[in-house]
């Protein structure tokens, strides 16, 4: 790390912003420039983890990076400078040039841009930066005469060809690229705009036949960032840091645990015809393009059965010592990420329709699984979906998303012998378990909920006649 000793109105400092929800601290993933490269507005410098989630930071100026103030890994508090950046790159050579101009301007000209105030201020990729109708005025010693300006611009023009020549590719493809070994530079792109996408990697990775190539590579840029090696001796045990999302998981874990008193019921039902209508909705044109799966359906059927039981979708306000009854439903899917467990939501999913509601639920698991999930996308929900049945278990007492009254655990499904129609006869068969807040939530409600998302898995045709 490189100190400053020029003048402050040559630099810029960007700030690590408070990226939602009164956040106070984040922890630097990954740089994507370093000290001499140029960057443009808008452009992503850094990518962070905060409690809730993995988002990528805009610098909102131009300039060259002069001095990167943390390097990776490093948890930062919320105000402090984490890059500056020289605003006036090559100045420094000609001093003597920019006093003279300097001195040549009026007083009443601007003032340096570095001491004018930010019209904008960083946020998360993905929410946009506002444009700003104030246009930037000529900084004293802009037009610096001679050799000198020449070798100012051409030194600015290296910078911009090389930022200009750098592939483009998404954090999460640079990272794939990173892990299996593959120069950017060497992929042909087939993204729109240019950019490489993953396919590309992967295309590249099977051209070149690396003998050791990863067992799952197209889950590559899925995998947690490996712990440190222990140290010679300590093999027995590794150390791992809580921080980040990992750590907020822990405190509203046992801030819920020990706060909401839970109950959970279960039941088994026979979901063959469930699994009958996924069957025939994947071959549904009105559903193409549609990832159908008994999800969807199990999703569907929580909201309908909330819909005939709207207690259950409630929240408890201990301060006012309150109930606040929702009359919508930002319906959550757990999800398992590298960098822990999050629960993004489909904003009113009660007003969704099938089709729209498997659009929400794909594009909510590809931005969990690319770690993209910002924390917007996971504030607000009203009840909550855990299938750990995708981890071939049965069933669990899940522990409810503070702020919620209900979430309810999907077991795996399995082909059981099921007593049908007066028959011992192979079915389809799940747990459910649903647990709820019993400060709010009686035996009977939560008792009806259940068997109303029981009853419309095991005779999907309700969906037509409760819907």
């Amino acid at each position: 790390m490189t100190t400053m000793t020029e003048t402050s109105a040559r630099f810029r400092e960007f700030k690590m912003p408070d990226v939602g929800e009164g956040l106070t601290e984040a922890e630097i993933l990954k740089w994507f420039v370093q000290p001499g490269d140029a960057v443009t507005d808008g452009q992503v410098v850094c990518e962070v983890e905060t409690a809730k989630a993995a988002v990528e930071l805009p610098i909102p100026f131009d300039g060259v990076v002069h001095e990167l103030r943390f390097p990776e890994g490093s948890t930062v508090d919320v105000g402090e400078v984490i890059i500056a950046v020289d605003v006036a790159p090559g100045s420094g050579e000609a001093p003597a040039a920019q006093d003279t101009a300097a001195e040549a301007a009026p007083e009443a000209e601007a003032a340096p841009e570095a001491e004018a105030p930010q019209g904008r201020q960083p946020v998360l990729v993905g929410y946009g930066v506002a444009e700003s109708s104030t246009k930037r005025r000529a900084r004293k010693g802009a037009e610096v005469p001679g050799p000198a300006a020449a070798a100012i611009q051409a030194e600015l023009n290296g910078h911009r060809a090389e930022a200009e020549s750098r592939p483009l590719a998404k954090p999460p493809v640079r990272k794939l690229a990173k892990d299996l070994g593959i120069d950017l530079a060497t992929v042909t792109p087939t993204g729109e705009g240019g950019i490489i996408t993953r396919d590309d990697i992967h295309a590249a990775a099977a051209s070149e036949a690396p003998a050791e190539a990863p067992a799952r590579a197209d889950e590559a840029d899925l995998a947690p960032v490996p712990a440190a090696a222990p140290a010679e001796g300590a093999g027995r045990e590794t150390r791992i840091p809580v921080k980040g999302v990992r750590k907020a998981i822990a405190q509203a874990m046992v801030g819920s645990a020990f706060t909401a008193p839970h109950v959970t019921e279960f039941v088994t039902v026979d979901v063959t015809r469930t699994m009958k209508l996924v069957a025939e909705l994947k071959e549904d044109k009105d559903m193409a393009g549609v990832r159908v799966n008994p999800l969807l359906i199990i999703a569907k059927a929580l909201l309908v059965a909330i819909k005939r039981n709207p207690g259950i979708n409630a929240a408890w306000d201990e301060a006012n010592q309150e109930i606040v009854q929702k009359h919508y439903v930002n319906l959550g899917i757990a999800a398992a990420t590298p960098r822990g467990l999050i629960v993004p939501n489909i904003k009113d999913a009660h007003d969704r329709t099938l089709p729209q509601l498997g659009e929400a639920l794909g594009e909510l698991v590809t931005t969990a699984r690319e770690g993209k999930t910002s924390p917007a996308a996971m504030a607000g929900g009203t009840v909550t979906i855990t299938n750990v049945g995708v981890f071939g278990v049965d069933t669990g007492t899940p522990i409810l998303n503070p702020g919620e009254s209900a979430i309810l655990a999907v077991g795996a499904i399995k082909l059981q012998p099921w007593v049908h129609k007066g028959k011992v006869k192979p079915r389809q068969v799940t747990t459910l378990a649903l647990s709820f807040d019993h400060r709010l939530v009686d035996g009977e409600l939560g008792s009806k909920a259940l068997a109303d998302v029981a009853a419309v898995l095991e005779q999907p045709k309700r969906l037509i006649t409760w819907a």
